[in-house]
């Protein structure tokens, strides 16, 4: 840590203790948001789907995924998805052939604009499987994924 890092920090934690002491700040807890456990952790992504309640979401154009056709490191694959389907409350990500299917899930607000990057991990070549829940309906695109070793194909 540097000088100036430290003074920083000193300085802050200076500042703020008699507020604490006085009571006018106090420390709180962060809570997360539950979460869909039991979809996690779905064998299949047949019953990902069936636990997230969109197994019968039909396809929309509306839904863009970036990915990759080919991905030279399957630890790291990146993606980006957005969702101009008004109202998207919710975007997952589904690796059809990985141990567990649902990779990862992020809530919106409704007002808000549905759009990440990331990066995952798939296990082989697969499907990815993006789901937008909006207005209680649930929308799907896909995107075939081929995962090589070093560059060489399956």
């Amino acid at each position: 840590m540097q000088r100036r890092d430290f003074l920083q920090a000193f300085g802050s934690a200076t500042a703020l203790a008699p507020l604490v002491v006085a009571g006018l700040l106090s420390p709180t807890r962060a809570l997360a948001v539950s979460f869909n456990r039991a979809a996690f952790e779905a064998r299949t992504a047949a019953d990902a789907l069936r636990l997230i309640g969109a197994a019968g979401a039909e396809t929309s154009r509306d839904i863009q995924l970036k990915a990759p056709e080919v991905a030279e490191n399957g630890a790291a694959v990146p993606i980006e998805v957005a969702s101009s389907i008004p109202g998207t409350t919710r975007l997952s990500i589904l690796i059809e052939k990985n141990p567990l299917p649902l990779a990862l899930q992020f809530n919106f607000a409704a007002e808000a604009t549905a759009r990440f990057q990331a990066k995952l991990r798939m296990a082989e070549s697969s499907r990815l499987r993006v789901v937008a829940t909006a207005g209680g309906k649930h929308y799907t695109v896909f995107r075939e994924v081929k995962v090589t070793v070093g560059g060489c194909g399956d």
